[in-house]
């Protein structure tokens, strides 16, 4: 529901400093200390009063300043009956000054406090408010009636105009504010982005590799508790070592990855198949450089596919065909059946899952399954 403009306070940031710039507080102060040292010289220069009124005018200037900064306060908290009580105080203050006969400071209160609640009450309260302040120093200025009329005019647009630039300053520093709210969601998204990355990465990287270490070295323990021949263990434990260093060699290019220091994506296809028997590959289309969290993504597929191949179609021959079109680059790898390996069991079916769910996080699609031989993985990726 929208709040009625009559009843709506100025907003808090529009009612304090923040946001003033230096020079802007500057000048208010001065403004401030210009008015302090009006109403002083007000109190001082007065022949037809003797020592004592002359100090009680001094306190009456104290007071007032005194009574001000409280209204400034309060109003910032958007407490309108203190804040009315307390600029009542100083009209009664500049009534008791006009009725000692300090008609200066008098009428330099009403016109002060006549500004002072345009710009900081609400305008159903501002509004009686300013009109009995300058109706008070219309009636006691004794300036020809058309210099008052320009004066009130004045004083009122003073008001209201130092009013709409507040609430100016006000929005601009909500604006602000929910600017920063939205970088620090974004950078914390960011960072949890960031994060999942990494776990996708230690996943792809050590999952498969630690988890037939333990096949063979489980094979290992058995042949050892059955009393098996040392050349069969040792057969278990070679393998085993052997998948420690692949995994070591692929956590390192993970890293590397992390740090944006990849290989071509052609070599490092080159290299992977270059490990397979029977595994060919083939680039088609105009070759690029690949942003780094597609190139990742075609790096890890093709290394789930491959090991996937070696768990569930031993011996089978493997092609895997890289193509480059204007928007996407599709990897295609092909198996023709085999034989399940001896790594069959190992993994925690995981593998398919988290290559879709890589390719959906770039906009594009994974399709894996079998076909007339053996079995097809499909990745797309725009680009």
């Amino acid at each position: 529901m929208t709040e009625n403009a009559w009843t709506r306070w100025p907003s808090r940031e529009a009612l304090g400093r923040a946001g003033t710039p230096r020079p802007r507080r500057l000048l208010a102060w001065i403004v401030r200390l210009l008015m302090v040292a009006l109403l002083l010289w007000g109190a001082f220069t007065q022949r037809h009063v003797g020592v004592w009124g002359t100090l009680a005018a001094a306190a009456g200037v104290l007071v007032a300043g005194l009574v001000a900064w409280a209204f400034f306060r309060t109003t910032y908290q958007h407490r309108l009956v203190p804040s009315l009580l307390l600029i009542a105080v100083l009209l009664a203050v500049a009534v008791a000054a006009e009725a000692s006969g300090f008609t200066g400071p008098a009428l330099l209160l009403w016109c002060g406090c006549g500004v002072a609640a345009l710009e900081r009450l609400p305008l159903g309260a501002a509004a009686p408010v300013t009109s009995v302040a300058l109706a008070s120093y219309s009636a006691f200025n004794n300036d020809v009636w058309l210099t008052t009329a320009a004066t009130v005019a004045g004083m009122a647009l003073a008001g209201y105009v130092l009013r709409l630039d507040a609430e100016a300053r006000g929005n601009a520093q909500r604006l602000l504010a929910q600017e920063r709210a939205a970088r620090a969601a974004e950078a914390e998204s960011a960072a949890l982005g960031e994060r999942a990355r990494i776990a996708r990465e230690i996943h792809d990287v050590l999952a498969h590799s630690l988890s037939a270490q333990l096949v063979h070295l489980e094979a290992a323990r058995l042949l050892i508790e059955n009393g098996a021949e040392r050349e069969r263990i040792l057969e278990r434990v070679v393998a085993a070592r052997g998948m420690a260093r692949d995994g070591l060699a692929e956590t390192r290019q993970a890293l590397s990855a992390l740090r944006g220091e990849l290989t071509p994506l052609e070599d490092f296809l080159t290299e992977l198949v270059s490990t397979a028997d029977g595994a060919e590959v083939t680039v088609t289309g105009e070759r690029r450089p690949l942003p780094a969290e597609a190139s990742q993504a075609v790096r890890r597929v093709a290394q789930e596919a491959l090991t996937n191949v070696r768990k569930h179609a031993q011996g089978a021959k493997v092609a895997v065909r890289l193509d480059y079109t204007e928007h996407e680059v599709t990897l295609n790898v092909r198996d023709s059946g085999g034989r399940p390996g001896e790594l069959g069991g190992a993994g925690g079916g995981y593998g398919l899952l988290g290559m879709r769910e890589r390719a959906e996080l770039l906009g594009g699609s994974l399709d894996a399954g079998p076909d007339e031989e053996g079995f097809v993985v499909t990745l797309k990726v725009p680009v």
